[in-house]
């Protein structure tokens, strides 16, 4: 009976793999999200694995050999594959693809040189600073004034939010 198993792909080759496994006639699903990244000052969205690696593949094992899957160019081994081979719950699967259907990906809050911002968490909640500049990924800048002296600090971009 056809089942849902957990294959682990070799790094960054889990397309490689579905592709491979495609044209053999089995089925695979590739849960992907929408992410912000920054290369070279630009700023886009992208796909990526939402479990880097791995694939989920749908097929029964007594009609194809599991030594098929594994010699399939990308794959590496199904897990929980001994003499019993561990299914996944098909529910598990349709969880997780709601899920990838509602995800929204963070996107650049617009902030500016000189915005006026106040932190949303951490030991600072509800304190204001002043937005100086984006550091390195999902970081920035801000200066905060601390016993009447500005100070510069590195904090999340997720802990502030701009004040209107």
């Amino acid at each position: 009976m056809k089942s849902w198993y957990l294959l682990y792909c070799k790094p960054r080759n889990e397309i490689r793999a579905q592709q491979n496994l495609a044209m053999q006639q089995i089925e695979s699903y590739l849960p992907v999200i929408q992410e912000e990244k920054t290369s070279q000052g630009k700023t886009k969205l992208v796909e990526v694995p939402l479990f880097p690696c791995y694939l989920f593949i749908y097929f029964d094992p007594t009609e194809v050999s599991v030594s098929r899957i594994h010699s399939t160019r990308g794959a590496s081994r199904i897990i929980g594959c001994r003499e019993d081979m561990t299914a996944i719950d098909d529910r598990i699967i349709q969880g997780i693809k709601n899920r990838v259907k509602q995800h929204k990906p963070d996107i650049d809050n617009g902030l500016q040189h000189g915005d006026k911002v106040k932190f949303t968490d951490g030991p600072f909640v509800d304190l204001e600073a002043i937005f100086e500049e984006k550091n390195a990924e999902k970081r920035c800048f801000v200066l905060f004034n601390i016993m009447g002296q500005q100070k510069r600090m590195s904090v999340e971009e997720a802990s502030i939010k701009k004040v209107l």
